[in-house]
């Protein structure tokens, strides 16, 4: 009985925040890093169909970086990347459609299965996603862009059908061709565009650290001018460099909150959504 109490007393404890943020909009990028994590991905579309169903309107973006590599690999390409961005020819590019193509499905399906309406949105077929090719240094890195401007329409579409829209970042380019889009660039994009209280960036660490090896160096609140000045000492370096920098895209674009969290910690979304301390790395516009 004590336990079951102890059940009701959590639910309780969140009715101010579903008060709050019933009826706004959440965005959440799955990182491609839990994608073979069977378990660790069922937990986070549990709390996702929480949140919609206590009103929170969410959307789901995802990655595919870890699959796409390993069918490289399997391809008999070397993976390579510069600034974080994949080096992506046409070869490449067709297996980073297919690739996302069925991870897409799969999470929709999923979705399904634990109970609740999910849509399939692909930013190219479904045209929410408009591209313009990336040159980073100057460099031709093939089928890869930046997103140029969001088509929200499809996306509100499922939202107000009270379904999950599942997103595949893929880009339209004005060549009409697709293109590879940073999953984190494309989430951050589609979050401002949409006005969205929060972002929330689902990774494998526990957020941004002062030291990588030492996960109790963990920095809890960033502005986005310590953020820019992390990145030119080199402490945010590799694949965090497009993550923090769309979030500060994002949080310029008018994006209340952006959060990096550790999905693997049981319902990470929810500790950060319905509780006053935060578990990963809070990104802010300015000193609180």
């Amino acid at each position: 009985m004590q336990n079951i109490i102890k059940k009701a007393d959590v639910l309780i404890e969140a009715i101010p925040y579903i008060r709050k943020f019933r009826n706004t909009i959440t965005v959440v990028k799955l990182g491609g890093s839990l994608e073979d994590n069977n378990q660790v991905q069922n937990e986070i579309l549990k709390d996702i169909i929480f949140l919609s169903s206590v009103g929170i309107k969410t959307v789901l973006v995802h990655g595919g970086g870890r699959r796409i590599s390993a069918r490289m690999q399997q391809a008999g390409l070397v993976p390579r990347f510069l600034d974080g961005l994949r080096i992506t020819d046409a070869r490449v590019m067709e297996i980073v459609k297919n690739t996302l193509h069925q991870r897409n499905l799969e999470l929709t399906r999923q979705i399904r299965r634990l109970g609740w309406k999910a849509r399939s949105l692909c930013g190219k077929k479904h045209e929410i996603i408009w591209a313009e090719k990336l040159f980073p240094h100057g460099e031709d890195i093939g089928f890869v862009a930046e997103v140029s401007s969001i088509n929200i329409r499809p996306i509100v579409s499922a939202l107000n059908a009270d379904e999950i829209p599942v997103l595949t970042p893929l880009g339209f380019g004005s060549d009409g061709r697709t293109y590879n889009i940073n999953a984190d660039q494309a989430a951050c994009d589609i979050a401002a565009a949409l006005k969205a209280e929060k972002f929330i960036l689902i990774t494998d660490i526990k957020g941004i650290l002062r030291n990588k090896s030492d996960e109790s160096t963990i920095i809890s609140t960033l502005t986005i001018k310590k953020a820019r000045d992390l990145i030119k000492k080199g402490i945010i370096n590799t694949g965090m460099i497009p993550k923090v920098r769309a979030i500060i895209r994002a949080l310029n674009n008018g994006v209340k909150k952006t959060h990096i969290i550790d999905g693997r910690l049981a319902h990470a979304l929810l500790l950060e959504i319905f509780t006053d301390k935060g578990i990963g790395t809070e990104i802010i516009c300015c000193s609180k």
